[in-house]
């Protein structure tokens, strides 16, 4: 969108909460290799002035985007929206290959951590599994050609408004499904 008066230059961070900061920070550094940068703690939330004691940790997830988490030991004890399927709200990161995406499968199940997966979404193939706080993590990689991208860049609006009336999935992308069936010797 040209002419818009907010230029974003990326996510700086995104925040979410913990359990207990010393054990995420060292979960996430030797389960995804994570470097721990940065960490500040307060007494008061500087933004609304509230007294709620935190310890709020930053790791470097590569490529500049930083992943933060929130230990507050003041507030009950952190749950998830029940309304919520565990599976839709998650951390998805990047990894370069299939091949890195098979290795990374190897090395969190060698932690003794439960994965899902591969799983083929078409144009990019992902892995799951949970943090030691309830979150879901996704490690994914792109599979998809610049024409199957610039596809599903084309139907986005048109599946959005079909989705935006009728609330049932569209089949503009119907395609990426075949792609999927047929790598694992399914029929159509």
């Amino acid at each position: 969108m040209t002419g818009h008066p907010i230029t974003l230059g990326g996510i700086h961070h995104a925040a979410y909460r913990c359990k207990d900061a010393k054990e995420t920070v060292e979960w996430y550094a030797r389960v995804l290799g994570m470097e721990y940068t940065t960490a500040f703690a307060e007494d008061h939330v500087p933004s609304t002035g509230e007294f709620d004691p935190y310890m709020h940790v930053f790791l470097d997830a590569g490529n500049g985007n930083v992943l933060a988490f929130f230990e507050l030991p003041n507030q009950p004890e952190m749950g998830r929206d029940g309304n919520t399927p565990a599976w839709v709200q998650h951390l998805a990161f990047k990894v370069g290959s299939e091949e890195e995406l098979l290795a990374a499968k190897a090395h969190v199940e060698e932690q003794g951590i439960d994965v899902l997966g591969p799983t083929h979404h078409g144009i990019f193939k992902s892995i799951y599994f949970f943090d030691p706080n309830g979150h879901r993590v996704e490690l994914a990689c792109d599979i998809g050609t610049d024409e199957q991208y610039a596809e599903l860049k084309r139907v986005a609006m048109p599946m959005l408004d079909e989705w935006s009336q009728t609330k049932k999935a569209p089949r503009h992308a119907d395609w990426l499904h075949e792609i999927a069936r047929k790598e694992h010797g399914h029929q159509a």
